[in-house]
């Protein structure tokens, strides 16, 4: 009956405009929500087959849900580093826990980066959704694989252990006194393997001739972490014009062993040119002539000489000398400065990501050690995914396989540190729906109410 199937499309009418005022409620209580993507509800008619020439039958209406998962949101400033929005395509992999994940966990997708670092060191969102990336090896390598989730661990950036750096490079910028002492000395005697007359082997108290004109101390820092103190003397050869006798030692001695307890570690010639420049290819004191500035301690238990002493328990390590601003000049000796690159042991104090997604530990030595690297993952039709509780989505069969990729790569979007995407709320728009939606469940009320009165006349025709 006409009438019937009037009520019945009003009531569709009902329920169709209460999901779009749900919809649009949901989206004016997240204007706010990072990352939040809007619905929308759409209306799509309802045709009923007629079944008497001449007669209407009316179907109604049916409300159809939309996402716009896929809709960029602005990219707003944020205060801390980790913050992380995504500009372009793609979701950050996140799981409810961080500890014991098996492949049968669920992993969920989100644009929300709002990450802090909890007190265990994991990087978690507002809604306590744990980042997940492809971890770093101790190699240096990222094991980077497009379709196994179970390649991504918990980001943890304070489980890392201490972070030191053995020193490897030291530069030194100085001046060598080219000057005759006033005094020469007689090298003919000098040996500097002997510790009673050699410059490493020299005390103040013993009133040697062999002196050092000139000595630079340098500081190392070892594989532990420890620092030791490394120095490198030089004597004036009277008998050849811009050359010197030169040993490079530790102090103390017994840090070294070298078969005796003078701690040296390298001894021979540093020639200068006539212009006071280092003169490598005829310098002895790093090796034959024109070698490398450089010398190689052995490991503590390598029985090598020289090495670290045995009771040290270090590492070796080999040090290279940059003496390209080392001079000899008619003045004073004098050290400018003195650099090495080495770090003691240091603790986490910070967190940085580049836009390539690798999230990096920041040492209060100054050292930065490279954590893990996020994954972004992007699907055929991010606009299929359902959404879940925490601003996060699951794939279905409509989003589609998800693809891994790394930030910037295959056309996954690039993250920004100390940014967040905003809601793609408009709340003009929202307003302005909020209206027609009120209008139109009025009207659809109204309908059922004429009906009701037309079917109260039919019923009065039997009185």
């Amino acid at each position: 009956m006409s009438i019937n199937s009037a009520m019945l499309a009003g009531v569709s009418g009902l329920v169709s405009n209460s999901s779009a005022l749900a919809a649009i409620s949901d989206n004016i209580a997240n204007v706010n929500t990072t990352a939040y993507k809007r619905n929308q509800v759409n209306f799509a008619n309802v045709v009923t087959a007629q079944a008497v020439k001449g007669r209407y039958s009316a179907g109604g209406v049916q409300a159809v849900t939309r996402q716009f998962v896929g809709q960029q949101g602005l990219i707003t400033s944020a205060s801390s580093p980790t913050d992380l929005g995504i500009s372009g395509d793609g979701f950050f992999v996140v799981t409810q826990k961080a500890n014991g994940l098996t492949a049968a966990d669920n992993r969920a997708f989100t644009r929300s980066g709002s990450f802090s670092v909890d007190a265990d060191g994991f990087m978690v969102n507002d809604a306590k959704l744990y980042l997940q990336g492809w971890p770093v090896e101790d190699d240096g390598t990222i094991d980077v694989n497009p379709s196994d989730l179970t390649k991504l661990k918990p980001i943890n950036v304070k489980n890392l252990g201490a972070a030191v750096r053995p020193t490897s490079n030291v530069v030194i910028n100085a001046n060598v006194d080219k000057r005759l002492p006033t005094a020469q000395v007689d090298l003919t005697a000098y040996d500097p393997t002997a510790q009673a007359t050699s410059m490493a082997g020299y005390a103040d108290d013993q009133n040697t001739i062999y002196k050092p004109d000139f000595t630079i101390e340098m500081n190392v820092v070892d594989s532990t972490g420890g620092s030791h103190k490394i120095a490198m003397s030089f004597i004036h050869d009277p008998n050849v014009t811009n050359e010197f006798r030169a040993e490079i030692y530790a102090i103390p001695g017994d840090e070294i062993d070298d078969g005796s307890t003078s701690g040296l570690i390298s001894s021979g010639t540093v020639r200068f040119t006539a212009n006071g420049a280092f003169d490598k290819d005829n310098s002895t004191v790093f090796g034959a002539l024109g070698a490398d500035p450089q010398i190689v301690l052995g490991d503590s238990d390598a029985g090598a000489s020289p090495a670290w002493a045995t009771n040290l328990g270090i590492t070796g390590q080999t040090i290279n000398f940059d003496l390209t601003r080392l001079a000899s000049r008619p003045e004073t000796s004098s050290v400018t400065q003195v650099n090495s690159d080495g770090a003691s042991v240091g603790n986490v104090v910070g967190v940085e990501v580049d836009e390539n997604g690798v999230v990096s530990a920041i040492f209060d030595n100054s050292e930065i050690r490279q954590v893990a690297k996020i994954a972004l993952a992007t699907f055929p039709n991010p606009d299929g995914l359902t959404p879940v509780s925490g601003n996060a989505y699951r794939p279905t069969i409509q989003s589609g396989e998800f693809v891994l990729k790394e930030p910037t790569v295959a056309g996954a979007g690039q993250i920004a540190a100390s940014t967040l995407e905003a809601s793609t709320v408009d709340l003009s728009a929202e307003f302005t729906g909020l209206i027609s939606t009120q209008k139109a469940y009025s009207a659809s009320s109204k309908i059922i109410t004429t009906a009701d009165q037309m079917l109260e006349e039919l019923i009065n025709i039997k009185r």
